[in-house]
């Protein structure tokens, strides 16, 4: 067949009169399989194509795309109607009375053929679909390992109009989908703080999930989203390369819109293994692909789709999404930087940022928790913290502390320290074995933070916003020692503009600092203390929580809200 002579065929039959050419190339005849061009005018129930000309008596296997973004097996053209190639081809009714269109094939020389199909079986390497933005429509770069994998029509439609309908059983308990992504440790924090407070608020009412979409649901090399970020923070220029230059709207758009071409399928599965009656979004990168998979899937009108910011100040433009029926901003400024990214007033909420629910709680008395820790219960204590994994210069910084906090004059120490290693137990052991002038509690990971910070005076940690947050509930001046560029940036301001700490990135000048609010910059310290309590929002999770399970109850999203209000 010569290059060509499938859209020929197409746009002669639609009165186009588009012309052939010979060449020789790869190329798949999309109207039929092993069918006469009679049948294949049959199939149409038009009458020119079978007066054509073109012989389709040995086509190759037929693939077309359904509305779904996947290259399907089939005997015919089947490419539905609302994703059809509206403006390059013409549209016909089958006998049983649906609305299909053509496909234009791409052709390209065998070599070439070859080669992207390589390409392709590596893209697929672990998962079940071909993604269609790997080939040219028409699938003509497919091999024949391939139309084994797309054999059966039945993967797209592998959920039933039942399955899309998550509100059937009344009886049974709502559920919530938490989408997150461990890239760093503030979004899963943020995410167990909303699970945990429907759990203690609403009991079984409510099945809450957390689910890491990308690193569960997405082939390779989607699912290493958490370990590209932990090298890209690691390489401060990269990131903010990366960081910057996909801020414009339509750039980050177009990157979702490709990268959703390979992964929709697996992202479709993914969300609706759970049959959400609500989902929450804590990742910047958890909107655009599982929206659009939604909207394709006629789901978003039905599941309430929410977004809960984690980033105090400077957050990427990707967490502002338009289509989202709720979004929960931790402060004034976020909320503006959303109406600036085009969300509606009547999108917006600003309760604060979600911290777990027994940070709001009261605490025993100072002397009583540092009894309980194991700590001098009369020295005041420094609480430094390197994170989940325990980085940054938390073993310099408390060499240093241990130095200021010891009065030589006097020969005894005026402070204690506490340091959380986080993960990091190469850490741990390395401070352990050092010989400390003043009392030292060391930790590993912990899961009664909120005690910790209950027993100390003030921290020493990166600008991370979950960190800030916590510290503001229980009033903790802060002593920012770094942060990540981008995101991160806008946190510092946040602590230093309201006068709930300061920022240094030197440990000896911060061991100073903390050796003067010990002594003679006490009443400092108690401004500070009084301020970050001012900036504390201890009600801010269970404020969250309550919209999103009357989402849940009512089924309300934006288009439904649009529709009331018209």
């Amino acid at each position: 067949m010569a290059t060509g002579s499938v859209v020929s065929t197409v746009r002669h039959a639609a009165g186009t009169g588009a012309g052939a050419a010979a060449a020789d190339c790869s190329c798949v005849d999309f109207l039929s399989m092993g069918t006469s061009s009679a049948q294949s005018a049959s199939a149409f129930g038009h009458p020119g194509i079978a007066s054509s000309g073109c012989k389709l008596d040995n086509a190759k296997p037929t693939f077309s795309a359904y509305d779904d973004g996947y290259v399907h097996q089939s005997n015919r053209v089947e490419l539905n109607v609302r994703r059809a190639l509206k403006k390059q081809d013409q549209v016909w009714k089958t006998q049983d009375g649906q609305s299909f269109a053509s496909l234009t094939v791409a052709c390209l020389p065998r070599k070439q053929a070859k080669l992207v199909e390589t390409l392709n079986r590596l893209i697929r390497k672990g998962t079940e679909r071909v993604p269609l933005g790997g080939v040219p429509f028409g699938g003509a770069l497919l091999g024949r390992d391939d139309i084994s994998r797309v054999q059966d029509h039945k993967a797209f439609e592998a959920i039933s109009d039942d399955d899309k309908n998550p509100q059937l059983d009344p009886g049974r308990p709502k559920k919530v989908l938490i989408l997150m992504s461990d890239t760093g440790g503030g979004h899963r924090a943020s995410a167990e703080a909303l699970k945990a407070t429907f759990e203690l608020e609403f009991g079984e009412e409510f099945e809450v999930t957390v689910c890491d979409l990308w690193k569960e649901h997405t082939p390779w090399p989607f699912n290493q989203v958490p370990k590209t970020y932990s090298f890209m923070v690691k390489h401060e220029t990269l990131w903010k390369l990366a960081y910057h230059t996909t801020a414009p709207r339509f750039i980050h758009q177009s990157q979702m819109a490709a990268t959703s071409t390979f992964i929709a399928r697996e992202v479709a599965k993914g969300l609706l293994k759970y049959q959400p009656d609500v989902i929450i979004s804590v990742h910047p990168l958890m909107q655009h692909v599982p929206i659009r998979v939604l909207r394709a899937r006629g789901l978003l009108n039905k599941i309430p789709f929410t977004t809960v910011i984690t980033d105090l100040s400077t957050c990427h433009p990707t967490w502002f999404h338009r289509s989202v029926t709720k979004c929960f901003c931790p402060t004034k400024d976020v909320e503006q930087r959303a109406l600036k990214a085009g969300l509606l007033p009547s999108q917006l909420r600003v309760h604060g940022l979600p911290i777990r629910p027994g940070f709001g709680k009261p605490t025993k008395p100072k002397v009583e928790l540092r009894r309980d820790l194991g700590m001098n219960e009369e020295l005041p204590a420094v609480l430094l913290m390197g994170g989940g994994e325990g980085m940054g210069p938390v073993e310099s910084t408390a060499r240093a502390l241990c130095d200021s906090l010891y009065d030589n004059n006097k020969r005894k120490p005026v402070g204690q320290l506490v340091v959380i290693c986080g993960r990091n137990k190469k850490l741990v052991k390395t401070l352990e074995s050092l010989d400390w002038k003043c009392p030292v509690k060391i930790e590993g990971f912990v899961t009664n933070m909120v005690e910790w910070m209950a027993a100390s005076d003030c921290v020493i940690s990166k600008a991370g916003p979950g960190t800030i947050a916590e510290a503001t509930i229980r009033g903790l001046p802060m002593v920012l020692n770094s942060y990540i560029a981008g995101q991160e940036v806008g946190n510092v301001s946040f602590v230093v503009d309201n006068g709930a700490g300061k920022y240094c990135d030197k440990p000896k000048e911060i061991a100073g600092l903390v050796a003067d609010w010990f002594g003679s910059k006490a009443a400092e310290l108690e401004r500070m203390a009084s301020n970050a309590k001012k900036l504390g929002r201890p009600d801010a999770v269970f404020k969250i929580v309550h919209e999103i399970a009357e989402l849940a109850r009512t089924g309300e999203t934006l288009a439904t809200r649009k529709l009331m209000y018209t």
